[in-house]
């Protein structure tokens, strides 16, 4: 069963504010989500695959 993650706690993951996750969220730019209600929720396989896409996307540029 898929566990899934609130804004906040993708912002502890990813170690940035949960304001700067809105942001990505409305730009298109972070991990997939969607909503529940009113709740906005994260995969947590969505969000490693972001992380490690980003992750190499470092290194492609180093």
């Amino acid at each position: 069963m898929p566990e899934y993650l609130t804004t906040q706690e993708v912002a502890d993951l990813c170690r940035t504010s949960p304001e700067t996750v809105r942001y990505w969220r409305h730009i298109r730019k972070g991990p997939k989500s969607f909503k529940l209600g009113r709740k906005v929720l994260y995969a947590r396989e969505d969000v490693q695959a972001y992380l490690d896409a980003a992750r190499n996307a470092g290194r492609a540029a180093a």
